[in-house]
């Protein structure tokens, strides 16, 4: 469904008193209820890149937000928070960062800058400092898109029918096979965080509860121990894609409330 401009001002407006399935409070647009924070820096997740955000970003744009997307290199967790590093760098003030799969490790470790007032994670990993991700999403069921992950050379990457069944899964198909086209390619070096910044920023979680790439019992299980504000979502792995004013919502939520 897309909005109208109209809209767009009303669910700006009235996001500071939006309830926890995301949905708008009705209510005039005042100067008070504004978000506070202007700034969104989006940061991708493994086997996509930037575009994986863009119906996400004209509506934020639509509700005043200055948005950045970051175009994560994917060659290794140094890289990736160089990135988003350089990205929140270049903000002008209080900055929401936002991250969807993978990239909740990059957030989780460069959350911590001064300028980041609170995170959100979309279907994210939210790694404890120093912990062995794979580790702890073998304690939960395996999802299907890993029968599918390509190894080689020191990346991965997924085949085309996992990529469109399980990684797309809600994606219809035509656009799917635009967001397989553009995937990017993970490095295969264990990315560990030296730091968790959930623990001192407030965040935020969409839990996709259709999810075949991260188990939705993995996400429930991060975002209770980061104690997210959490939203589920009727969607696969691509909630961004298929719900993007549901993410647009929880996004505008946590820069009224950061």
């Amino acid at each position: 469904m897309a909005f109208s401009r109209r809209q767009f001002s009303a669910l700006g407006a009235g996001v500071a008193a939006a309830t926890l399935s995301g949905a708008p409070a009705a209510g005039a647009a005042t100067r008070s209820s504004r978000p506070a924070v202007r700034n969104v820096v989006l940061v991708h997740g493994a086997y996509a890149d930037g575009s994986s955000w863009a119906k996400v970003i004209p509506l934020l744009q639509a509700a005043g937000m200055n948005v950045t997307a970051v175009q994560n290199p994917l060659t290794s967790l140094a890289d990736d928070v160089a990135a988003t590093n350089f990205a929140l760098a270049r903000q002008d003030g209080p900055t929401i960062l936002v991250a969807h799969s993978y990239g909740g490790t990059v957030i989780s470790e460069t959350g911590l800058a001064p300028n980041v007032t609170g995170l959100v994670y979309v279907a994210a990993r939210a790694p404890e400092a120093g912990e062995d991700y794979a580790a702890l999403a073998a304690k939960f069921p395996t999802p299907a898109v890993t029968a599918g992950i390509v190894t080689s050379g020191g990346f991965k990457w997924i085949g085309r029918s996992a990529f469109l069944k399980d990684f797309a899964n809600g994606v219809p198909r035509k656009e799917a096979l635009v967001l397989y086209a553009a995937q990017g390619l993970l490095s295969t070096a264990p990315p560990t965080t030296s730091v968790a910044a959930w623990h001192r920023k407030p965040s935020w979680y969409a839990v996709s509860k259709d999810d075949r790439t991260i188990d939705p019992e993995l996400e429930r299980f991060m975002a209770h121990r980061m104690n997210a504000t959490t939203i589920e979502v009727d969607s696969g792995h691509l909630s961004l894609v298929t719900h993007p004013e549901a993410i647009t919502r929880l996004i505008l939520r946590a820069a009224a409330n950061s």
